[in-house]
């Protein structure tokens, strides 16, 4: 956790990006190109990467801001209403008067993995000027999260604002793009799943399943030279690694176990986990103690229809980690 110049420690978690309503067919599986298939529901939801980190570390004890553009709408309206009925300040999330809150469009098939595509509406329009018109929120910021579903000249303009503030800044390299060297040097964690960090590094694949240390040396090292010294790689059910190279020695990797459960909807389950390691963060836990609750947090997340009314609370993730610790 950072500490401000006054000695006053700092706790806010300032979320900057986007907020989508979420348009969720579920179906019994999903389409191939040009292939049509019968839905089994339609749901409409509060979701959008940056909403959803938010709520989901506002859920887990983090005091937290959010701050995007909707549209002056209806569905503007669902987003705003469920991210403040989950805790978190959403004073600075303005309303576009010429565009429309942005949309996901997604299809959930019958063992919950999904297909999605983003239209940024509103999302579009957030600038820098909306992120130094919220100026004040960045000063007792511990962590600063973000994500790639808004400009990358807003996203290196509030990792700028979070640097400046002492924050630790968390990126989700999500959706993947190529970021500007100046936006990877202000980056203190960089989360990403297997096939972000290949995109990344230029290779073909990561180790996956394997979870051996030894095999994610190199990958360590080929962040640290690209000047990421902690990274998080996600691997769906196979767990998590965490790459820390400004660990002791032998602590710099540390492999993170999957939590089994039986999924029904993985929407917006990464954003579970980006949100825990937020708020975990921020609460002064260390990278690896961060990511072993966010994965039970992420797990949890799927077993429920929908993104941010299936996230768990603090009580839930523990309740859930010390069933597994009694198992074991």
């Amino acid at each position: 956790m950072s500490t401000q110049a006054s000695g006053r420690a700092a706790s806010r978690i300032v979320v900057v990006g986007s907020l989508n309503a979420d348009l969720t067919i579920y179906c019994d599986r999903l389409p191939q190109p040009g292939e049509t298939v019968h839905g089994n529901s339609f749901a409409v939801n509060p979701g959008g990467k940056s909403a959803n980190q938010a709520v989901a570390a506002s859920k887990l004890g983090g005091q937290v801001s959010l701050v995007g553009a909707i549209g002056d709408d209806p569905n503007g309206a669902m987003l705003l209403e469920s991210t403040a009925r989950a805790g978190v300040d959403v004073s600075r999330v303005r309303r576009a008067a010429d565009a429309a809150t942005g949309v996901a469009v997604i299809s959930v098939d019958a063992v919950g993995e999904n297909s999605i595509i983003i239209s940024a509406g509103a999302n579009g329009t957030l600038t820098s000027a909306d992120v130094q018109g919220a100026a004040d929120v960045f000063n007792d910021a511990a962590v600063v999260c973000l994500c790639l579903e808004v400009g990358l000249d807003t996203v290196a303009a509030a990792a700028q604002a979070g640097h400046d503030a002492g924050a630790t800044v968390l990126l989700n390299l999500s959706p993947y793009a190529e970021v500007p060297g100046a936006l990877v040097g202000l980056t203190d964690v960089l989360l990403v799943n297997a096939h972000e960090a290949s995109l990344f590094l230029g290779k073909e694949a990561m180790p996956g399943s394997n979870l051996d240390a030894a095999e994610w040396e190199p990958v360590r090292k080929q962040f640290a030279d690209r000047g990421l010294q902690r990274v998080l790689v996600t691997l769906g059910a196979h767990g998590s690694v965490v790459l820390d190279s400004l660990a002791a020695c032998t602590q710099q990797i540390t492999l993170i176990p999957p939590t089994k459960v039986v999924a029904v909807d993985t929407t917006g389950a990464g954003d579970a986990f980006t949100g825990a390691v937020a708020a975990r963060l921020a609460g002064g836990e260390s990278l690896a103690e961060a990511a072993a609750f966010a994965s039970v947090a992420a797990a949890l997340a799927a077993t429920k229809k929908g993104t941010q009314a299936a996230y768990p609370d603090t009580a839930e993730v523990e309740l859930r980690r010390g069933s597994h610790a009694r198992r074991s």
